[in-house]
């Protein structure tokens, strides 16, 4: 028996999966603006009326892939440990993250389109750096509560925190100055990062929370 109907959660992640593994690709062949919304369905092979319900455009569609990054590491700030704990995996993830070559390669398209493109401008740093600004605004601002860090702007302390961890390195790495870090290189480069930020923002009498 034939079953109609919507398919299962499962099945649906899937498919979104395989529509924006697609879109990647085609992104980092294309560009934004040379990549017609037809290449994507077709090779996709989803229908534009998917995509669009789905997305509401291309622009949509780059910030689903950029909210897809931002979801594997934002998740990791968790109050169920210590302070420099939830820092130090916060920042392993991160900076995995945006190290990989597909994901450098898809910031210098995006960031080199966006002046010709708002739509774009806003998807990626709505879904990509404001959300991961806002979590560690979150952050900060729930330890201070419970008296652990110092009564700094939290604003202030996620862009610092994120200035921190991105560092001159990330420039060039960009650039194409410095091989892609493995694991071993980032868990010395976040670990560094995070005792020096600790410093700046601890209360008198805490020691690395």
């Amino acid at each position: 028996m034939i079953k109609c109907g919507r398919p299962s959660k499962g099945k649906e992640q899937l498919s979104r999966d395989r529509l924006l593994d697609a879109a990647l690709q085609l992104f980092l062949e294309y560009g934004y603006g040379n990549l017609s919304m037809e290449t994507i369905a077709r090779d996709a092979r989803v229908s534009l009326r998917t995509i669009y319900n789905e997305f509401g455009g291309k622009a949509g569609l780059v910030g689903a892939l950029i909210r897809r990054c931002s979801d594997q590491f934002i998740g990791s700030l968790s109050d169920d440990c210590s302070l420099e704990e939830a820092l130090t995996e916060f920042g392993r993830q991160f900076l995995y993250r945006i190290t990989r070559p597909d994901v450098v390669r898809m910031r210098a398209i995006l960031i080199g389109e966006s002046p010709r493109f708002p739509d774009l401008a806003i998807q990626f740093y709505e879904q990509g750096p404001g959300l991961t600004r806002d979590h560690l605004c979150q952050f900060f601002s729930r330890q201070q509560q419970s008296g652990h860090i110092a009564t700094i702007e939290p604003n202030f302390l996620a862009d610092q925190f994120i200035s921190a961890l991105r560092g001159e390195r990330i420039q060039r790495l960009q650039l194409g100055l410095e091989p892609t870090p493995d694991e071993a290189e980032i868990e010395i480069w976040v670990c560094q990062t995070i005792d020096l930020f600790l410093k700046g923002c601890l209360l008198p009498g805490q020691d690395h929370i």
